[in-house]
């Protein structure tokens, strides 16, 4: 693992966040597994922007109020996924995986209150935009975590870890 971490301070839970008009309100009531960047060309076309921000939680953690749409393809490795979105506003709520049945990434940027977050890695750096600065001691991988993102969560979970910790304990 790079070092430093970097601590995240997380707000208390729950996490509160919705789409852009309204209609779609959502919490978390645990703390998310991680926070990543994902600077893959299929994030890149559903954020029109240049990366898409994953904050990866247990589904039973994260509580919807609000009909969404949702979308479904297959990604190039042959997962199916789908993106949750709100059908009046069309903002993307969160993305899920056949692969990862019991988690879902909320799209980040829909937080009430993104302040806090860091990534604590970033993956398909390959495809990332050429003005996209990463720094040097962040995780990153040209494709796809071959650990299966087990090194961003360790890490994830280490700036958590030391968010928690007083001023005087760092």
């Amino acid at each position: 693992m790079n070092e430093p971490i970097q601590p995240v301070h997380m707000p208390p839970l729950p996490l509160t966040g919705g789409c852009q008009c309204g209609q779609i309100r959502y919490q978390i009531s645990a703390a998310p597994m991680l926070y990543y960047l994902c600077h893959c060309t299929e994030c890149q076309r559903q954020t029109a922007s240049a990366f898409g921000e994953s904050l990866r939680c247990e589904s039973e953690t994260v509580s919807i109020t609000g009909d969404l749409a949702t979308i479904s393809w297959s990604a190039a490795s042959g997962t199916k996924r789908h993106g949750d979105y709100c059908p009046s506003c069309g903002v993307r709520i969160l993305h899920r995986s056949d692969a990862r049945p019991g988690n879902v990434n909320v799209k980040a940027g829909t937080l009430d209150d993104a302040s806090w977050l860091k990534p604590a890695g970033h993956s398909w750096t390959r495809s990332k935009r050429s003005f996209v600065a990463i720094p040097a001691d962040d995780l990153a991988y040209a494709e796809g975590p071959p650990d299966g993102f087990t090194a961003i969560t360790a890490r994830w979970k280490a700036m958590l870890e030391a968010g928690r910790k007083s001023p005087s304990e760092t």
